[in-house]
């Protein structure tokens, strides 16, 4: 019986694999995508205990839906939405009245500020709505395509390009100088 390398195959390849009964291949989609999952989670979430359990979360729905996977995106684009939506889900546990739906940028606040102090874009980020923030994470941040981040938040391209042009506007206001 001649065996390949799991380390070889496609994702695709371990994802059918998987769902064929191999007890090995997930566990290869694991070691090739966990640490980009956790940043995922950790810049979606800002909390690293949240982080860690949305990954887990999010990789323990993948194992168990491996079967809604269509094939029609890459598999790192569904783990990304998956793992995403554990942590909305965390999120919205914490703070239940929380609006992560998307809806205007943040109003410029007047902020007196010696010239020293500046806001980092860590914490202009996290002033964003949530749909502006998740977008500009996914395309920006971990350079994903419009169309896979559309995939990932399940919202139109339109929306990822209109969130993400808000979201960059309300950042620059932020990140001027005092």
């Amino acid at each position: 019986m001649v065996t390949v390398d799991l380390a070889e195959r496609t994702d695709h390849e371990l994802l059918n694999l998987h769902k064929d009964g191999d007890a090995e291949a997930f566990g290869e989609l694991f070691r090739r995508h966990k640490d980009r999952m956790w940043a995922v989670a950790l810049r979606t979430s800002r909390d690293p205990e949240i982080a860690a359990d949305a990954v887990q979360d999010g990789f323990i729905n993948a194992f168990r839906r491996a079967d809604s996977f269509r094939g029609d995106a890459a598999v790192t684009t569904w783990l990304h939405r998956i793992v995403v939506n554990a942590c909305l889900d965390r999120l919205r546990r914490i703070k239940p009245t929380a609006d992560i739906a998307d809806h205007d940028p943040v109003e410029q606040r007047d902020y007196h500020r010696s010239v020293e102090v500046r806001l980092d874009v860590r914490e202009a980020l996290e002033q964003l709505p949530e749909g502006q923030k998740m977008a500009l994470v996914l395309v920006d941040m971990h350079g994903l395509s419009v169309a896979e981040a559309a995939q990932i938040l399940e919202v139109a391209e339109g929306t990822v390009k209109s969130r993400c042009a808000r979201g960059r506007a309300a950042m620059a206001q932020l990140l001027e100088p005092a």
